[in-house]
This record gives structure tokens, sequence and C-alpha cells, in this order.
């Protein structure tokens, strides 16, 4: 299972349109390993994992020197002193501030929650402008300086890719048409909750981008997307306006994209954050925990819809709140916000 933190849709365009030549060129090369890696991608379900009983993260650092050979040299293994190297330490920072958010949280130990060693490669390519994760590792490119800036630089970044993960390990979403987009979104929802409890905000404090921070000065944009406001992250020449819709009204039918999974995700996106800005507080304790125990409880279809997720979040807010508790309510009225009925 590959996973990139930038859609297709933003390299074709600065592939196409960008008018550094060079920029373009990196673009694409950027396309064909982001299309390579997708060519690779694990079909089959992990094994189930053996619990490990372990308590604290075990974490590596490697660097791929600019080839895009993995996982590289190692330059930082568990409890190591930092390198100097800024992209190794905050990749290894990023690895412990997950783990820390799952175990703390949900009291789940690491990605398989069986204690898996968490592996990120930094340094990948040359001005590779993706970071992704293959399966096994996190991946991070250094981006190109221009529009881009490093992939490590913001936690949410980290937090998407390893919940992907997460995701492999529990439901194992399809990752194409609506599964791909709740496969996309639940990322981004536990992305965003790792950088709001690594912040200590609260839902109303929160500003509910994903890669705020990576566009470069200059790029006309926040982030890469917005889950309060879909559609909003981005208005640029080299980047076109962001495509996300915020409802079922703007849901995008394409083949693209293994059917516009990170396009469509802004619908799934937005009934998350208006289900936790309803029931307030920190977003990861009670809207958190329903997509957490939704997305792990072993009754999804790996090729499940819209419709059914929101039907299958409704049953466990139900269960954990109560049929008439202001949560579940909000729950169910988040997903009615976005024109999906349960």
């Amino acid at each position: 299972m590959r996973c990139h933190i930038v859609p297709p849709h933003m390299l074709e365009r600065i592939a196409r349109d960008a008018t550094d030549p060079a920029m373009r060129d990196r673009a694409r090369r950027t396309l064909a390993l982001t299309s390579a890696h997708a060519t690779e991608r694990r079909l089959a379900s992990p094994a189930a994992p053996a619990p490990s009983g372990a308590t604290a993260p075990n974490r590596l650092v490697a660097d791929a020197g600019h080839k895009e050979e993995l996982p590289g040299r190692t330059v930082r293994a568990e409890g190591a002193a930092a390198t100097g190297d800024t992209s190794c330490d905050q990749a290894y920072d990023w690895l412990g501030a997950t783990f820390g958010f799952y175990q703390t949280a949900y009291g789940r130990d690491s990605i398989d929650g069986a204690g898996l060693k968490m592996v990120s490669t930094v340094h990948y390519g040359e001005r590779y402008d993706n970071a992704f994760w293959n399966g096994e590792q996190m991946v991070y490119g250094d981006g190109d300086g221009a529009i881009f800036t490093d992939f490590t630089g913001p936690l949410d970044v980290t937090g998407h890719e390893l919940t992907h993960g997460v995701t492999q390990y529990t439901a194992n979403l399809d990752y194409s048409g609506q599964s791909g987009a709740l496969n996309e979104s639940v990322s981004d929802v536990f992305g965003s909750l790792i950088k709001q409890m690594h912040l200590g905000q609260t839902a109303d404090q929160a500003d509910w981008l994903i890669g705020q921070g990576l566009l470069a000065s200059g790029v006309h944009g926040v982030a890469l997307r917005s889950m309060k406001e879909p559609g909003t992250a981005y208005d640029d020449p080299q980047l076109g306006k962001d495509p996300q819709p915020a409802d079922m009204s703007g849901y995008v039918h394409t083949y693209e994209d293994n059917g516009g999974v990170h396009i469509n995700s802004g619908i799934p996106n937005r009934a998350f954050y208006l289900a936790a800005a309803a029931i307030g507080g920190n977003a990861w304790e009670k809207a958190g925990r329903v997509w957490y125990e939704t997305l792990t409880g072993g009754s999804l279809a790996s090729a499940i819809d819209f419709v059914g997720f929101a039907a299958a979040t409704v049953q466990t807010a139900t269960r954990l709140y109560g049929a008439g508790a202001a949560e579940t309510t909000a729950v169910s009225n988040a997903w009615k916000g976005v024109g999906v009925q349960q």
C-alpha cells in the first residue's frame, strides 16, 4: 500500500503550467515515481500482528542520500542523540509524536497495534516533491524549495501517512472510489488530531489544515487541504485552485487518481470537522474516538462507501454515548450537513 501526501492533480498542474522548465521536469519525475509506487501497491491484507507488549516507540531514521533506494543508510536509531540534520531529527520526533498520540488517545501500540518498528527515510530522491507510506515505512522528499518545502516539516504529513498504515492493519479500505476517499480522509482526520494533541488545541482552536507550512513562500495558498472549508486551501497560477468539494453536490466523478480519492475526501473531511466542532473540546476524545473505533472495529467492508461509513460512525457513537446523546446527534447531523444520509 503506497499512499502519497501530494495528490497527482497538483503535480499534473505543475508539470503542465509551471513557468520554470526545471520545475515542470521535477513534477514529471515525481509523477513518474508516484505512478511506479502505485503500481507496486500491496493488494493483500497484512498478516495479523502478534502482541509485543511494547510501551515505547522503536524508531529508526535512514538517509537515502538523494537516491531512490530504500531504506538507505541508518542515521538515527531509538534513543540515539540528535544528528543535527533537521530532516532526520524532525522525522524522528514526529514518529514519536504519532506513536504517543495513538498510545495516549486510544491505547494503540504503534501502527499495527503490536509494537511495529517505525521507520522513516529522509532525503529521498533529488528535490522530490512528495512523502509517502509504502506499506512498511515513511518516506520523505526534500521538496523543490520553490513550491514545496521539506516534507518532514508539518507533523500532520507524518501523522497522515502513518495513519495509512493503521488503516492497512485494520479496515484495509480499498484505495479507489469512495472507499479510497475514506482512506484518504481517515488519514487527514488523524493527521490533524495528532497535530492538535501535540499543540494542545481544542476543536475550535485548531486550523484544520493538512500540510500547513508545506507550500513555499510566494505560493498562493495555506496548505494542501482544508478540512473545515474544502476547496479553499490554495488558488495559485502554478497549482490551480483547490478542487475539493465540501458536500455531495460537488462530488467529482473521475477515473483519475483512483476515482478522485484525494478530491472527494473533502466530503468526509468536512463531516468530521462538523462533528468535532459541534461536540467541542479536544476533538480526539469523542469525535476522534468514534472514527477510531469505527475504523478498527473489524466490521467495515473494504469497499464501503460514504453512506455505509456514515451509518457505521452513527452506530459507534450510539454504542459509546447513547442514541439520544448530543455526541450521536452531532455525528448524524455532520453527515447530513455534507449531503450523506445514513
